[in-house]
């Protein structure tokens, strides 16, 4: 990537996985850049990579995702390995655009740096390779973008939040340094968070060794918001000068702003060059007293990142070990657990838990079970054990991919919420069934599902395609749209019957069903009511509006999963509960309370969906990447065999299932 060092009336960085780059966002001055010398007609049109990339010295496949994000210089993707299932973040740059030489050597640098790298908060390189069209660079996937796009939900983070993201920044410069690498473009867009809500510091086409004085270089380069004074006076770059931008980044997950900006270029180099910023009463003193430390204009005056480390910010404050998916759109909550809440919290963390032992409960607590519907607080279920890797709040990825953003949907009023959990639930008559003692949870349907896979498996002859499919199922109950929300609410679902579903982040489930007809309650213990619509208790209309407005989005905004025919269901009233549900890196998994599984896998929108036939017999249903379904029954797949697509998407959930079986 060309490092972008222009004169201080330019733009200058093209962050090329930042997928703001040309919004307003704190790590840009907010002012239009110069006209840029027209290209060629070749330079201006950037042709899409094709949808499938082959490596020509491999052979390796890999199939291209969705745009992670662009610049002036290089788009990213999400990219998987169709021999592993593994997905990468890839740097695509066209070859138009290293036609050069120094632009090459550019890359060739960039590349030999990172390779070198390997470090917990450090994005890990795998490989790279070029064809005729462009260079790709496969890097570590991170699910949860960047800090620029959590400030763009939050605008300011809490001091312990900001001390979380701190620690593992200041972890790997201190690794960049230690090496004797500047990282030159320190900022929250560089900043990118995994699955995990671990950090990892990325993008090292600014980055350079670490220089004598005398051989410093004296070349603008950066982020306007966030360089240091002695690269605007043209003094060099050192480590302080990546010690000033993590100041400016602290600063800016705390107060909302970076600490120089201006809607004029210029004055924001003229504060920069005076250290002209205004602390706000709003941040605590120990905030004040460090970042004051860190935005001193004499480099030699700064903290360094070990003294950083040890300044009372971080010392005298709470840091969590960790912080949950949510945090990216809301506060979080981040008090230190109780004993009892950190047992549930490790029990969830197990994809599919061990079936636990039923605990008495006494009327009064029965009957107060109703009134924690709508607590927010994720809670493990006795017989119904549930796990959240969730992403927090998803976007719509594509007319496939059933993710929603949480904007549409956010209309409910918290505080409302916290009303209605405590009233009691009184004076409604309805229909109720007791739990019952040998009910599926999730591990037994796991276990079930486990077993018959890999049984098929075991005496599954070779084959190249796939037998005869049946050529009339009976019809079956499936998932056709889904809707991740949990980082506020819950896991919305519609059924091939219409049904509409949502397991709610505390455990409790609530269905409309026969048309909107009718709305089924289920209590954390198996308890089921059943209402008339008309005569819902006033407790539960808070969770219905929120079932109404998930299926509201569904249907305005998703489509249908598959093909397969939705007439002649079964009865509306029998619809399956959903008990668990988890994200992978590859897959949606979704257990239900008559025994069915059913996977959707992200990249190609395939699906398997796994059910008892009337007989007990298990019938397995492939749906294609073109949406064609094909239902088989799991006899004749163990007798002769499928397809190879097929039977690597098998193996996929048996390992999975035995992964989570183990933990």
């Amino acid at each position: 990537m060309d490092p972008a060092c222009f004169s201080t009336t330019q733009r200058l960085s093209c962050h090329m996985m930042n997928p703001d780059l040309f919004k307003p966002s704190p790590d840009r001055a907010q002012t239009a850049p110069p006209p840029k010398p027209s290209r060629s007609k070749s330079e201006q049109i950037k042709p899409e990579p094709a949808q499938v990339v082959v490596d020509p010295k491999t052979g390796r496949s890999y199939f291209k995702g969705k745009l992670l994000g662009k610049g002036g210089f290089a788009r990213c993707y999400e990219m998987t390995d169709l021999a592993t299932n593994k997905m990468y973040a890839v740097k695509v740059i066209p070859q138009s655009r290293v036609s050069k030489p120094h632009q090459r050597e550019k890359i060739t640098n960039e590349i030999e740096l990172h390779k070198t790298l390997q470090h917990k908060h450090v994005v890990k390189f795998s490989h790279h390779f070029e064809d005729q069209e462009n260079i790709y660079i496969f890097l570590e996937l991170c699910s949860r973008k960047s800090l620029a796009h959590i400030w763009k939900a939050r605008h300011t983070l809490t001091d312990p939040e900001v001390r979380y993201y701190l620690r593992q920044i200041i972890s790997g410069l201190k690794y960049l340094h230690n090496k004797g690498i500047l990282h030159r473009d320190l900022k929250l867009g560089n900043f990118f968070v995994n699955e995990n809500m671990e950090l990892r510091l990325g993008d090292f086409g600014l980055a350079a060794k670490l220089e004598t004085v005398e051989q410093r270089k004296k070349t603008i380069c950066g982020t306007p918001n966030y360089l240091a004074p002695e690269v605007l006076n043209r003094q060099g770059h050192g480590i302080e000068s990546d010690v000033w931008s993590l100041g400016c980044v602290m600063y800016t997950l705390l107060c909302g702003n970076p600490p120089f900006e201006t809607l004029d270029l210029k004055e924001t180099y003229r504060c920069i060059k005076e250290v002209r910023y205004t602390l706000p009463p709003s941040l605590s003193p120990p905030a004040q007293k460090l970042i004051s430390a860190i935005l001193q204009k004499n480099p030699t005056d700064r903290l360094t990142l070990d003294q950083i480390l040890s300044h009372e910010f971080f010392t005298k404050g709470f840091t969590p070990d960790r912080l949950p998916p949510s945090s990216c759109m809301m506060v979080p909550e981040l008090n230190p657990p109780s004993p009892a809440k950190k047992f549930f919290t490790k029990m969830a963390k197990s994809l599919f838990g061990r079936r636990k032992s039923k605990v008495e409960k006494n009327p009064s607590e029965e009957k107060d079970d109703i009134s924690k519907l709508v607590s927010g607080i994720v809670k493990c279920s006795i017989s119904r054990q549930m796990s959240y890797k969730t992403v927090g709040a998803t976007e719509v990825t594509s007319p496939t991919g059933h993710q929603a953003s949480s904007g549409p949907l956010d209309t409910q009023p918290e505080e409302e919420s916290r009303k209605s959990a405590s009233r009691s639930f009184k004076g409604t008559v309805a229909s109720s069934t007791d739990a019952c003692e040998d009910v599926l949870t999730p591990a037994s349907v796991a276990e079930s599902a486990m077993k018959v896979l890999s049984n098929c498996l075991s005496t599954m002859p070779a084959a190249s395609k796939n037998p005869p499919c049946l050529s009339k199922p009976k019809p079956f109950i499936w998932v056709t749209k889904w809707v991740d929300y949990s980082n506020k609410y819950g896991f919305g679902y519609q059924l091939s019957n219409k049904n509409i579903g949502v397991l709610f982040n505390e455990g409790t489930h609530l269905s409309l069903c026969d048309q909107r007809r009718t709305v089924h309650y289920c209590l954390t213990n198996n308890k089921h009511f059943i209402f008339q619509a008309e005569a819902l208790p006033e407790q539960l209309q808070s969770q219905k509006q929120i079932v109404e407005l998930m299926a509201n989005y569904m249907e305005q905004n998703l489509m249908e999963g598959g093909d397969l025919n939705c007439e002649d269901q079964p009865p509306p009233t029998s619809s399956p509960l959903l008990l668990q549900w988890v994200k992978t890196d590859h897959a949606l998994v979704m257990l239900f309370n008559n025994g069915t599984l059913q996977v959707n896998f992200y990249t190609d929108h395939t699906k398997l969906i796994l059910c008892k036939s009337s007989d007990s017999s298990y019938l397995l249903t492939y749906i294609s990447r073109e949406r064609v379904s094909s239902t088989y029954p799991l006899s004749v797949l163990s007798e002769r065999g499928c397809s190879s697509e097929l039977r690597h998407r098998l193996r996929y959930v048996v390992q999975l299932l035995q992964h989570h079986a183990d933990a």
